[in-house]
């Protein structure tokens, strides 16, 4: 062989095989544009017929620079860029983010505002695995699903607007507590969607969990055992449909999380089926846990006191010089935390999000860098495809649950 005979892979050479450089191989392009890859993905695939060989997946299509750009910003004003990495968990993405200052500053959080972090980040978790029940089915071809998944997450996304006036970027979930106390048709609207919940779970279950079709497309393919998740950095769904019961809800209880019942699904399958299981477990779980938190809601403040690092409230602005004066100084010079680094990370629905946070003293973060469920789960797509048919791929990917602002800050 000389090297005339080899093939350029744009770089990528070392990470293909020799038959791949000698074209016994074929290698073609799944994406960027593709429609089943969950976002702005282009994988490098190496086929051999119809059976993937190798898969590099290539990111940074989607690149936003979010964490530099956070770090050119006040603490407070850097907060709407959370909601723009996960845009499936933009309120989980504001609580990570908020425990981070919450930690750095030792800021107090009242009962009240904690446990409508509870609801909302549930909630939250509800729309993101509908929002995966849905297109994932569709991906392999079963229309009903996704339009049953998105009638109950039309819900979840008219509570969020009660609360905060967006569906989606809701920048809710503020330092010290929350933006403002929800209205009186809060409670009812949860209600009313706890109580119907589960039936309609079991209507998605009815659709997919003994479908002879969607069982064939699903169990034995993309295996991935505890000990590589584990080898790898793989959390959430992932981990759990692989049989360890890890939950940083549990594990490292926050924002109150101790003080609800609820159970750790998991499965022992390690495939596409198993994930699946786990979700839907999930999302009874979620909804259990919501309603606990609805029932032990208590009274009070749904703000911190600590007015060195919170604006007064808006009610004291027309009354009091010195609120006004103080509301101004914190929206445009900020607050200054102490020097120090903190970590802080909560269970995602993709699997743990965690925050780095570095402060120099200043009203900017000195150093800002998020750990993402979807970076990490991207990069074990080789060893979950290798030996499957390309056809596969798109029920992979799916089980993995990427979002691709997730993976590109």
């Amino acid at each position: 062989m000389t090297d005339n005979h080899i093939i350029d892979l744009g770089g990528m050479n070392h990470l293909f095989s020799e038959r791949a450089l000698t074209g016994e191989t074929m290698v073609l392009n799944m994406g960027p544009q593709h429609p089943s890859t969950h976002g702005v993905l282009r994988l490098v695939l190496e086929l051999d017929g119809e059976i993937v060989e190798n898969c590099v997946p290539d990111v940074g299509f989607l690149h936003t620079g979010i964490e530099k750009n956070m770090e050119a910003k006040t603490y407070q004003k850097a907060e709407v860029m959370t909601d723009r990495l996960d845009y499936m968990n933009t309120i989980g993405n504001n609580l990570a983010y908020c425990l981070a200052i919450e930690k750095l500053c030792e800021l107090d959080v009242p009962p009240r505002s904690q446990a409508i972090r509870v609801i909302l980040t549930e909630l939250q978790r509800l729309a993101s695995h509908l929002l995966w029940i849905g297109t994932s089915a569709l991906d392999l071809a079963a229309m009903s699903v996704f339009l049953y998944a998105m009638r109950e997450r039309e819900m979840i996304m008219n509570i969020f607007e009660l609360v905060s006036g967006q569906r989606m970027m809701t920048t809710y979930i503020r330092p010290g507590g929350i933006w403002r106390d929800v209205p009186v048709e809060f409670e009812a609207a949860v209600r009313e969607f706890v109580d119907i919940f589960p039936g309609r779970v079991d209507e998605y279950e009815a659709l997919l969990t003994k479908n002879p079709l969607f069982i064939d497309r699903t169990v034995g393919i993309g295996k991935i055992s505890k000990e590589d998740c584990v080898r790898w950095g793989i959390t959430g769904p992932v981990l759990r449909g692989s049989g360890m019961a890890y939950d940083l809800r549990k594990a490292r209880p926050y924002t109150g999380y101790e003080q609800y019942e609820f159970d750790i699904p998991t499965e022992t399958g390690c495939d596409i089926y198993a994930r699946y299981l786990v979700r839907v477990a999930e999302m009874r779980q979620s909804a259990r846990i919501i309603r606990q938190a609805l029932d032990k809601q208590p009274f009070g403040p749904v703000r911190s006191n600590n007015r060195k690092y919170v604006p007064p409230p808006r009610s004291e602005l027309g009354i009091s010089m010195e609120a006004l004066i103080h509301h101004f100084k914190l929206w445009t010079e900020g607050f200054t935390p102490p020097v120090g680094s903190v970590f802080t990370a909560i269970e995602g629905p993709h699997g743990e999000m965690g925050v780095f946070l570095e402060s120099d003293g200043g009203p900017k973060p000195y150093r800002i860098h998020f750990r993402t469920p979807s970076f990490l789960n991207l990069q074990i797509m080789p060893l979950l495809s290798r030996g499957h048919f390309v056809a596969d791929l798109v029920g992979i990917i799916g089980s993995i649950d990427i979002v691709l602002g997730d993976c590109d800050r």
